[in-house]
C-alpha cells in the first residue's frame, strides 16, 4: 500500500527468465508493492516456471503469442480486475530500475499526475546506459514529430516503464488499440485526448544483450506506426472525432 492505495506492478514478459528473478527482488524490495502481474505472451524458456516460484505473483500464460500490445491488454485487464488504485508497467528485462516505483506511486497517488512516464532522455540516461545511437535518434526525431502533431511536450514517448491511476485506466478504451508495439502510443495518444496530465521522472537505462529488443525492420514498422498514430489523433481533433478515438470522443 502506498497513502491507503493498493500498488500493483504488471510485466509484460517474453522470453524473461535471465533477468526476471533479478527484477522482481528489486520491485519488491521497494516495500510498497501488493501484488506483481506477471503475463507471458508464450515463452520459450523457463519465464513461466520462475515466476511460479515467486512470492505475491500472479501469472497468468497467453497459450499463443498475442503481442506486446496483446499483453499488456491482458496485464491491465487483471490489475483492475484485482482491485488495484495505481498500476505500473516495467519490463521484466531489468532494462529500467525498479528503484522508482516509490517516485512514480507517490506522483499519482498524490493526483498530480494520472499517468507518469520514466523518461531514458530526462538527464541524459539513455546514451551512458548503452541505447544504440540509431535508436537514439530514432526516439529524438518520432518524438519531436509527436510532439508537434500531438501538442505535447513529452521527452519521450517510448518507454516501457509507466505508471497510471486507476481512475485513468478505466476511462481509456485500451482493448481497441493494437496490438503490436504500437499500443504503447496509442494509449498516451488517448490520455492527452482525455486532457489528461503527464509527468515524468528522469530514468537511467541499462542497454544488455538480456534486454529486449526489437529488430531493425520492426523498428521501422513502429515508428511509422507512431506517426500514423499522432496523425490519426490530429485529424481526429480538426474532425472533433476519428477512427482511433471513438469512444473518447463521446466522453
Amino acid at each position: 500500500m502506498f497513502n491507503g492505495q493498493q500498488i500493483v506492478v504488471v510485466m509484460p514478459a517474453y522470453n524473461a527468465a535471465r533477468t526476471l528473478r533479478q527484477t522482481y527482488d528489486e520491485v519488491m524490495a521497494q516495500g510498497i508493492v501488493d501484488l506483481v502481474i506477471l503475463v507471458d505472451d508464450a515463452s520459450h524458456d523457463d519465464t513461466v516456471a520462475i515466476a511460479r516460484t515467486l512470492p505475491r505473483v500472479h501469472v497468468a500464460v497467453h497459450p499463443m503469442n498475442r503481442g506486446y500490445g496483446g499483453n499488456q491488454k491482458t496485464c491491465y485487464r487483471i490489475a483492475l480486475a484485482a482491485g488495484a488504485d495505481i498500476v505500473i508497467m516495467i519490463h521484466p528485462d531489468y532494462q529500467y530500475t525498479p528503484q522508482l516505483i516509490p517516485a512514480m506511486a507517490s506522483l499519482v497517488a498524490s493526483g498530480l499526475y494520472p499517468c507518469v512516464l520514466a523518461s531514458r532522455i530526462l538527464g541524459g540516461g539513455a546514451l551512458r546506459g548503452g541505447m544504440p545511437t540509431w535508436k537514439y535518434v530514432a526516439n529524438r526525431f518520432l518524438t519531436l514529430v509527436e510532439n508537434f502533431l500531438l501538442g505535447a511536450k513529452l521527452s519521450e514517448y517510448h518507454t516501457g516503464y509507466r505508471a497510471f491511476a486507476r481512475s485513468l485506466l478505466e476511462r481509456l478504451p485500451f482493448e481497441e488499440n493494437s496490438d503490436d508495439f504500437v499500443f504503447d502510443n496509442q494509449i498516451l495518444a488517448q490520455v492527452l485526448w482525455l486532457d489528461c496530465a503527464i509527468g515524468e521522472v528522469t530514468c537511467p537505462a541499462r542497454y544488455m544483450p538480456e534486454a529486449s529488443s526489437i529488430d531493425f525492420p520492426r523498428s521501422v514498422r513502429y515508428g511509422f506506426g507512431c506517426i500514423l498514430t499522432a496523425l490519426q489523433y490530429r485529424w481526429a481533433k480538426i474532425r472533433g472525432g476519428g477512427p482511433l478515438f471513438p469512444e473518447l470522443c463521446e466522453r
